[in-house]
């Protein structure tokens, strides 16, 4: 797959914060919307009418009563269960509630299942935003229990925020109203903020099915390339192509520190046995691979060497790599590389099991080989096979346009779709 019109490069001066799970995210966000005085502009794959929800929905709401304009994007299959007073209560206050391909229920299942709205931005006033994989559900707080996610997102501030906000824009413009909507907005948008707020560069990365069909992947690649002494990289759902994961054997090869921190405790049993099948061609090339077991993990990260990290929306697995819609900041600064690296540090140390080639061995080798053989084509071709399913244009519908509602009519409960609902999905 190629990557038209590529137009990623590196916008220097700005300040970027990580942010670890939603004791750290869910304030900073809440915040900043309560904070705004001109636009907030939201966009997430999930949105559960529980306690986190249900303050993010406060917040959007005093926001609008007092003339900030709101505009929420949320993805019809990840958060399809919001009750008509949830969204009522938000579009009366002005908050402008658009889902991205709601699609229709057949036999009480939805079947819009790939091409999914995956990204999670927040973008306040042009100034300030946010970019990483935390999704608007109490699941990412501790106190959710076992199950609670480990995940991680970035505050942004500084340049790079300015194009952030024109990429929403546009998101919103070429979902709904086109593109003459769009040039309007901009010429009634404050002028973006460049002043420097820091002295990191940073790089935001998208992907589509159109322009950019692999960029992210693309970003991953390079830098794997360029890597000399270390490559960490923790991804919740990880099974990706096979030219990522021969630049992953080839560097390990050459000498570079390469390790993978992967789900050891999954939210759904195939994401481990899908990684698992990749342990033995890893191991054996030299990548180290670690298991994360307090809980699920989340997160979708990675470091190269001193300064180049990356976090966003972004799973390497096919859903993400071929067909979600997704965002990633790839950072170039050695401070956020410090820190990033001590965080997946104490993961290594303290929370992770390091997988062995003796944890393995009871495998029967015939079977090994076989196994190997079919992962091997499968990792070869489906970028390419995915990439065949049908592209139909992103539709941005009101929400009051769609069957969100419907959940409290058909008497399905807040913690049954906050339970079911998975991010591979």
């Amino acid at each position: 797959m190629s990557s038209r019109n590529n137009n990623n490069h590196w916008t220097g001066g700005n300040r970027i914060e990580l942010l670890e799970n939603g004791e750290q995210f869910f304030p900073r966000v809440f915040d900043a919307i309560r904070k705004a005085r001109r636009e907030v502009i939201v966009e997430t794959f999930i949105l559960f009418e529980d306690k986190v929800g249900l303050q993010l929905h406060a917040a959007m709401r005093e926001a609008a009563q007092r003339g900030v304009k709101i505009d929420l994007m949320i993805d019809g299959f990840g958060s399809p269960d919001l009750s008509r007073e949830f969204i009522e209560g938000l579009t009366s206050a002005g908050v402008k509630v658009r889902v991205f391909d709601p699609g229709q229920r057949f036999m009480g299942q939805r079947l819009n299942v790939f091409r999914r709205m995956h990204r999670k931005i927040v973008v306040v006033d042009g100034e300030r935003a946010f970019v990483g994989g935390i999704n608007y559900s109490a699941d990412h707080l501790l106190d959710f229990g076992p199950k609670a996610k480990q995940d991680y997102a970035v505050e942004l501030a500084g340049p790079i925020v300015g194009e952030i906000h024109q990429f929403v824009l546009r998101a919103i413009a070429l979902g709904g109203k086109g593109a003459g909507w769009f040039r309007r907005r901009l010429k009634l948008a404050p002028p973006e903020n460049q002043v420097r707020a820091g002295e990191a560069d940073a790089m935001f990365v998208t992907r589509d099915n159109r322009r950019h069909t692999n960029d992210i992947e693309r970003q991953y690649r390079a830098a794997i390339r360029a890597a000399r002494k270390r490559i960490v990289i923790a991804n919740a759902y990880f099974f990706p192509g096979y030219l990522l994961i021969k630049e992953l054997r080839r560097a390990a090869r050459r000498g570079v520190d390469v390790r993978l921190v992967l789900q050891g405790e999954p939210d759904m049993p195939i994401v481990k046995t899908a990684a698992s099948m990749l342990y033995h061609h890893l191991l054996h090339a030299g990548v180290r691979i670690y298991e994360y077991c307090d809980r699920p993990l989340h997160g979708k990260v990675a470091l190269m060497d001193d300064r180049w990290s990356t976090v966003g929306s972004s799973n390497l697995d096919p859903l993400s790599l071929s067909l979600n819609l997704e965002a990633n900041v790839i950072v170039r600064d050695a401070a956020f590389n410090q820190v990033l690296w001590e965080r997946m540090d104490r993961l290594m140390q303290h929370s992770c099991k390091q997988v062995e080639a003796a944890d393995l061995a009871s495998e029967w080798s015939g079977w090994r080989l076989v196994r190997s053989f079919f992962v091997f084509h499968i990792l070869r071709w489906y970028p390419a096979l995915l990439g065949r399913l049908p592209r139909h244009a992103p539709r941005l519908t009101p929400a009051e346009a769609t069957d969100l509602a419907s959940r409290r009519d058909s008497g399905r409960s807040d913690s049954a779709g906050g339970a079911t609902r998975t991010e591979a999905a």
